[in-house]
């Protein structure tokens, strides 16, 4: 059966197109080729990638820097369940993506074909909405519904995932059910605060002497906002993977630096679409006291995980600070000034430390490099609106806090090490006028390191920086034999770089600090490209010596242990 322009396949496509998505990211198979073969005639740009979790990470990663929907195309059977990775880290880091697939036809269903999977008994308990569509006549319709699923309508945004049986696909849909209504782009919802709850929290701000600010996933659109209330309020303020570079870095309210302080000594803990996981101790008042909780998000999940608020505003939270600022008018905030300078100065004194220590680490026993040379260098080269995409164990906890970006992702919640090189290749093809950098460690770099030859295929304008210590420490605890001890597998010093020119992409290998920046500049001006940095093993974080290699952004982990025991004791 021919795929014709009145196919579901053809109005998948079309529903696509019409709802402004201009790329899809997929790995070819005989169960979606009607959809792939339409998607081409709509003019919809297909990245054929290496591997279907790499196509999962790459539309996470879109859907994270534009804002709207990522779309995944992928066969049946091995394609699905390869993406599973993919789709369970969008699911923990609540993106907007649309995960599409096939199955037999119909006839064929539980009879021992090729490829034959109940999918959405696999992918269920990741998504926000799971269907296999057999009536031709409700393509459009329950494409309408999985994309608001995605973008939050009922609930969190994330994951949403369909699939067709190939007959489907090819059948023909009644022209009496394609109502333009499906068509038809739609916002993501937004919807205002409380007025009630305004005051109260308003209150609740301007009474308190150490207001601390915390901006998660939700907070991103409200940047603006965000700043203007800290402007205003005097506050201090942390960000988080989920939204670093939401705030200028040169903003006086930030102090990140002095994260363990700030957390114990604020009396007032404010929530802005950021849940209180692991990387926020819960919430527990052995890290902030005796502080109050006021929690904004437009997702359940961000607004009374562990612990609930003194004041909670269920509401968008561009329009829930866009109320706050508007209500609280002249009236003159509470804030020790004093606190938060003080806090700020020491930011800056510890943040300047950093800087200088990383441009002067000494190398390692080996003669090979520190890697905070390698990060020192790119800190120098690149622009302020450069896209950071952060990768690995020990070597992200040196780049999370070495690495400053007006624009960062990293692995998230779920710590799926190895999004850095697909994420990257997105970043690039979504942002072609920014800069994007991978920094990478070579074994977070060889989970996904075939998608080079996805870069230089559709020429994705990115660097990937891989730190290439040649082992893989990892801690081991409760085993007598290790003493507690850092221990790990150690791996050869590959040559990328080799593997990258094999692929025709410039590359460079390099092993002396000196080196760095000519390489570098090379590189930028000839993405996309990779550098294989060799640095030394002996390097080990802060992280890494208290066991904390895998736990981005929590310090405090050990002392909270301590604490928390303490405090339930009292």
């Amino acid at each position: 059966m021919p795929v014709t322009d009145q196919s579901a396949a053809a109005l998948i496509a079309r529903f696509l197109r019409q709802r402004g998505v201009q790329r899809v990211y997929a790995l070819c198979g005989g169960h979606v080729m009607p959809i792939w073969m339409r998607l081409d005639a709509e003019g919809i740009r297909i990245v054929d990638v290496r591997d279907e979790r790499a196509a999962v990470h790459m539309a996470t990663a879109e859907a994270q820097l534009t804002g709207t929907i990522g779309v995944v195309l992928v066969t049946a059977g091995p394609g699905v369940t390869n993406a599973m990775t993919g789709i369970a880290n969008a699911h923990v880091a609540r993106t907007p993506v649309l995960v599409l697939s096939g199955t037999p036809p119909r006839p064929q269903e539980n009879r021992g074909a090729l490829q034959d999977m109940v999918h959405t008994d696999l992918v269920r308990s990741v998504t926000r909405y799971a269907r296999t569509v057999r009536e031709p006549a409700l393509v459009l319709q329950e494409l309408d519904e999985a994309v608001s699923r995605a973008q939050g309508e009922g609930g969190e945004p994330g994951p949403v995932y369909l699939d067709f049986p190939v007959d489907t696909l090819r059948a023909e849909v009644p022209a009496a059910v394609q109502l333009a209504e499906h068509f038809a782009p739609k916002a993501p919802p937004r919807f205002a605060p409380d007025p009630a709850q305004i005051d109260a929290a308003v209150d609740l701000l301007w009474s308190a002497k150490r207001p601390l600010v915390i901006s998660g996933r939700g907070a991103q659109g409200a940047g603006p906002q965000l700043t203007q209330l800290l402007t205003r309020l005097g506050a201090a303020y942390l960000d988080t993977g989920e939204s670093r570079g939401l705030v200028a870095e040169d903003h006086p309210s930030v102090v990140a630096a002095m994260r363990g302080s700030v957390m114990g000594q604020a009396d007032l803990v404010v929530t802005i679409g950021r849940r209180l996981d692991f990387q926020l101790a819960y919430g527990s008042p052995a890290v902030f006291g005796d502080a109050r909780f006021l929690r904004i998000a437009d997702a359940a999940s961000e607004l009374r995980d562990n612990r609930r608020g003194a004041v909670e505003l269920f509401a968008t939270p561009a329009l829930a600070l866009d109320a706050i600022l508007a209500a609280a008018g002249q009236r003159e905030p509470a804030t020790d000034r004093a606190w938060v300078q003080g806090l700020r100065a020491k930011h800056a004194e510890r943040s300047d430390k950093l800087a200088a220590t990383m441009r002067e680490a000494p190398a390692g026993s080996d003669g090979r490099m520190h890697p905070n040379r390698a990060l020192a260098a790119l800190r120098e080269a690149l622009p302020a609106d450069a896209i950071v995409v952060a990768d690995g164990g020990d070597f992200l906890s040196f780049a999370r806090v070495g690495l400053p970006a007006s624009t960062y992702l990293d692995p998230g919640p779920l710590g799926c090490i190895g999004v850095g090189t697909p994420f990257g290749i997105a970043a690039a093809l979504a942002c072609p006028d920014r800069p994007v950098v991978v920094a990478t460690g070579d074994g977070a770099f060889g989970f996904q390191a075939m998608e080079i030859d996805t870069a230089v295929r559709h020429q994705a304008p990115v660097l990937i920086v891989v730190a290439n210590n040649g082992s893989w420490a990892i801690e081991v605890r409760d085993q007598q034999e290790s003493h507690g001890k850092v221990v790990g597998t150690r791996l050869q010093y590959s040559d990328h770089a080799a593997m990258a020119r094999a692929f025709g992409m410039h590359a460079e290998r390099v092993e002396k600090a000196e080196d760095l920046p000519g390489a570098i500049a090379r590189a930028m001006a000839s993405r996309p490209a990779l550098l294989d940095v060799v640095v030394t093993p002996e390097a080990v974080s802060s992280d890494a010596k208290s066991g904390l290699a895998w736990v981005p952004d929590l310090q405090p982990l050990e002392a909270w242990d301590e604490a928390e025991r303490k405090w339930r004791a009292r």
